[in-house]
């Protein structure tokens, strides 16, 4: 009989057992640390000298599971995994910009990114100054010697504007200065902004890419020339991802394609639908051919327009209440990019943040509501929006 302790089996460390045949979906590496043979080693594996893992916030494998597919993806260079969208929008800012540097970005973002780029940056020393970035000529205009990033959407957040990517990025190099893509509401299924001389693009994992309103994870994927600083950052400031997040993106990821098709055929089913109702005023979807970018985006998204259509209610708060209470089949999600179709009102979510005026130079206001088209049958959609509309 062995002379060791039953109390000292428990918390031995183990060895896997050897693994001749490899598991047909990736496992969940839980672990926070890894055993390493030697000092020499770990810091040659925290340098980047070896492939390897010794610490979860600097790198774990179903990060890098993740992150090298989202890479593929792009047709990027380097990608890498953060806890949420808006980490990696800050991992982008933290390792493109400097005290003394500035920042142009769009007028027309997602609330918190420019809360982000703006007042909170400035805490950094960073100026931000907003701009309509349709606007080639206001763009060029706001472009200072101390510009150093321009930051946009491919299709705006909840307006669902389409900048001209291409034309941007050739006006941004001309500057100097590098073009920040966020391609959440498009995915690269629609979209490939590096493609169009974008130099860094970010993605709300959390949305359309994983699919099922289970994980909070953001992607940063870009050019080797501007990837100096990045993994520095993503561990110093602690914007790393969950191993089980990342696996669940992973999963999802596997369906993407598919269920951007039947969301974005549905949405365009919604928009023309809501585009015939008395009860709205306007209808935001670049499939319509009443949208100002309408042409551009049917080059730039490849004929298909994205799930996300915007509307704008007569009767301001109070029929976007009454049409949230009567639409039962919709829930009021304050999110996007599940199944299911989901509604959100801008005003008190999203873009809650910005002052009334802020909201109403970009066209939001309390009528305003943003739907995430599902992938339910357009029958079954275009019902519920009946409904709903019917309660107003």
């Amino acid at each position: 009989m062995s002379s060791e302790k039953l109390d000292d089996i428990c918390p031995r460390l183990d060895v896997l057992p050897p693994q001749p045949t490899q598991p047909a979906s990736p496992p969940i590496y839980a672990a926070s640390v890894y055993r390493c043979d030697s000092p020499e080693q770990a810091e040659k594996l925290l340098a980047g000298e070896l492939p390897g893992y010794v610490y979860s916030r600097d790198g774990h494998p179903n990060a890098d599971l993740l992150s090298g597919k989202c890479r593929e993806l792009h047709g990027a260079a380097r990608a890498v995994v953060c806890g949420s969208g808006m980490a990696a929008l800050a991992a982008a800012a933290l390792s493109q910009l400097a005290a003394g540097d500035h920042v142009l970005v769009s007028n027309q973002l997602y609330g918190r990114s420019s809360q982000l780029l703006t007042s909170e940056i400035a805490r950094l020393g960073i100026s931000g100054t907003l701009v309509d970035t349709c606007d080639l000529t206001a763009t060029e205009a706001a472009f200072t010697a101390a510009t150093r990033l321009v930051v946009v959407e491919t299709i705006t957040n909840p307006l669902l504007r389409v900048p001209d990517l291409a034309a941007l990025a050739e006006l941004t190099h001309a500057q100097g200065a590098r073009l920040l893509v966020d391609n959440t509401f498009a995915s690269p299924i629609l979209c490939r902004p590096l493609q169009l001389g974008a130099d860094l693009v970010v993605e709300s994992l959390t949305k359309i890419m994983s699919g099922h309103s289970d994980v909070l994870l953001g992607l940063l994927c870009g050019r080797d020339d501007c990837w100096g600083r990045v993994p520095l950052v993503l561990s110093a400031w602690g914007l790393s991802s969950s191993p089980f997040d990342c696996w669940l993106a992973a999963r999802g990821l596997g369906t993407l394609a598919l269920r951007i098709e039947r969301a974005a055929a549905n949405a365009l089913a919604a928009a023309r639908f809501l585009a015939t109702r008395g009860q709205v005023n306007r209808v935001h979807y670049p499939g319509l051919p009443a949208h100002p970018d309408h042409h551009l985006a049917r080059r730039q998204l490849g004929g298909r327009f994205g799930h996300m259509v915007t509307f704008t209610l007569a009767g301001g708060r109070p029929a976007a209440q009454r049409f949230i209470a009567a639409a039962r089949r919709i829930a009021f999600c304050p999110s996007l990019g599940d199944l299911s179709t989901t509604l959100s009102h801008p005003a008190s979510t999203s873009h809650r943040a910005l002052s009334p005026e802020s909201r109403e130079a970009q066209g939001i206001d309390e009528g305003t509501i943003r739907l995430s088209v599902g992938i339910e049958s357009a029958e079954a959609v275009l019902e519920a929006l009946g409904e709903g509309l019917a309660g107003v």
